[in-house]
């Protein structure tokens, strides 16, 4: 089996929408494809429907989380979307999505950039506007050759010069709010240095005794060494190791399937979740 347990569609900042991302999981060879998209589920509906036969998938979600002033993401999986407590806090986080986006935009005006908030609401359309739309609008105007080079130091990444906090949960908190909605929980790219600090593996560790289920190991931003450290850290503390493309259609360089997740840690997290349950594809439309 091949098992991809972390990709994005226009629900949220992805260029594909949920339906021509199962066609492309399903080109792709996937046996598995999880849709995690930020702080929404909104996608899942549309992801069901076109779900063509032989695919299986995963609803989720990748949550914003903040931990001693390190922002980190959360992959949630199989959860009651509708679960009260879990639902309200991932509308306050989208809340702030907007006021956001335009304070970042208006930084960059401040900056010199002529970027307007109407280019970045067009490059968002109907998702969940955030930092990534903006990376497209300078990667447009020519200010940067990429969405990676947008999320440096200089510019969108934590305390760059066109950077603005938003709310974000707490990460003990999302777990257990997600274990309260039935779900899993995975700590996403937890080696990415590239995007800003990371949180220290003494967190890591309280977070895996507060219920946290896994770690994403194999990830395009994380190298060899990297990798061989998180894998030692998931032995020690007990946790479920994943690998995951990350997919972000044409807004990033990976690939569906470029990281897999091994069929019996995917069966792990299956049994583990009972607030909904992974969706097999029928030949849809």
């Amino acid at each position: 089996m091949r098992i991809d347990l972390h990709s994005h569609s226009t629900a949220s900042d992805g260029t594909d929408t949920p339906a021509e991302l199962v066609r492309t999981a399903a080109a792709a060879g996937l046996d598995v494809v999880a849709l995690t998209d930020h702080d929404t589920t909104r996608g899942h509906a549309e992801a069901i429907a076109a779900l063509p036969e032989g695919l299986t998938l995963v609803t989720g979600a990748e949550l914003s989380c903040r931990v001693d002033g390190v922002s980190m993401h959360l992959l949630a999986y199989l959860f009651d979307p509708e679960e009260p407590a879990l639902l309200a806090e991932r509308e306050l986080v989208r809340d702030d999505r907007v006021p956001r986006a335009r304070a970042m935009t208006a930084k960059l005006r401040d900056l010199g950039v002529p970027v307007t908030w109407e280019q970045v609401a067009r490059i968002a359309g109907d998702g969940s506007v955030g930092r990534p739309h903006v990376a497209s609008a300078l990667v447009e105007l020519g200010v940067v050759a990429s969405v990676d080079e947008a999320f440096s130091g200089a510019w969108l990444s934590d305390g760059g010069r066109a950077y603005v906090p938003k709310h974000e949960t707490d990460p003990f908190e999302a777990v257990r709010l997600v274990k309260a909605a039935g779900g899993v929980t995975v700590f996403a790219h937890p080696g990415a240095s590239k995007r800003g600090r990371t949180v220290p593996e003494a967190t890591v560790a309280k977070l895996a005794a507060a219920g946290l289920d896994g770690i994403e190991v194999d990830h395009m931003d994380h190298d060899t060494g990297t990798r061989a450290r998180l894998r030692g850290l998931a032995a020690d503390l007990g946790l479920l190791v994943t690998g995951s493309s990350d997919y972000h259609g044409s807004r990033k360089t990976c690939v569906l399937g470029e990281y897999t997740t091994d069929p019996e840690v995917y069966g792990e997290i299956t049994r583990r979740a009972t607030g909904a349950f992974p969706v097999p594809g029928a030949g849809g439309a």
